[in-house]
């Protein structure tokens, strides 16, 4: 079955994927043994997306995209893992902004064209909804909150993601992947399609993610004390 975005099977997704992540962070605020499931349960999710991702590929073209684990999702979802288990603080910061400033997008725009019920669907939502679940479990389950003053925080991530993007470009052009889009746009609708051609659209892309990281800090901006600083 193909998949196209914005159809019954794309809003039933959305739709079932936001009501477990809902159910998931309820359960986990009812008591401390709930916490330490849920928590675990959600570290295994995103940790183990790379290895479920090759098995949910191995009957379709092995691309170094399918392969290698270097798209930004692939990255974030390693990250929230650890963060989850580890609570480092600049682990937790990428994974709230990159969860919800970049993870977000791609379920509302997926770049998949394979449709349920076969693997690399199920793989590919169950790895998204994964980390943006763990974007939100963080403040709300751990009290996570970024370093004060409110801006600084989405200023070094936002750093961190043109290191990134540019990373992505040298190894785009050295193995001919596309990581991180960086070389072209997805093959499905996005929002990359309305910022441009190449490589204009890097830079907006760019300008994008810095206020968003900006609107994403907001909700923090009266706290007087870091919850989990840097």
């Amino acid at each position: 079955m193909h998949f196209h975005p914005f159809t019954s099977a794309h809003y039933v997704t959305l739709a079932v994927g936001f009501a477990l992540i809902a159910a998931l962070i309820l359960f986990a605020r009812r008591s401390d043994g709930n916490q330490r499931i849920a928590t675990a349960l959600l570290a295994f999710l995103n940790l183990s997306s790379y290895p479920l991702a090759l098995f949910a590929w191995r009957e379709y073209p092995r691309a170094l995209d399918n392969v290698l684990p270097l798209h930004l999702c692939d990255l974030a979802a390693i990250i929230a893992g650890f963060a989850l288990f580890t609570r480092r603080p600049t682990l937790l910061t990428l994974t709230y902004f990159w969860g919800l400033g970049a993870t977000f997008q791609a379920l509302v725009t997926p770049a998949i064209t394979i449709g349920p019920p076969h693997l690399p669907f199920i793989q590919f939502f169950v790895q998204h909804f994964a980390i943006v679940a763990a974007a939100l479990y963080i403040p709300l389950v751990l009290k996570w909150k970024p370093k004060m003053p409110w801006w600084k925080t989405p200023l070094k991530v936002f750093g961190i993601s043109v290191v990134y993007q540019g990373f992505a470009l040298l190894v785009n052009t050295l193995l001919k992947t596309n990581f991180a889009f960086a070389s072209r746009p997805p093959d499905n609708p996005s929002l990359i399609d309305h910022l441009g051609p190449w490589p204009i659209y890097l830079f907006v892309m760019q300008l994008l993610a810095l206020a968003i990281y900006l609107l994403l800090a907001l909700p923090f901006k009266g706290c007087k004390k870091a919850g989990a600083t840097e």
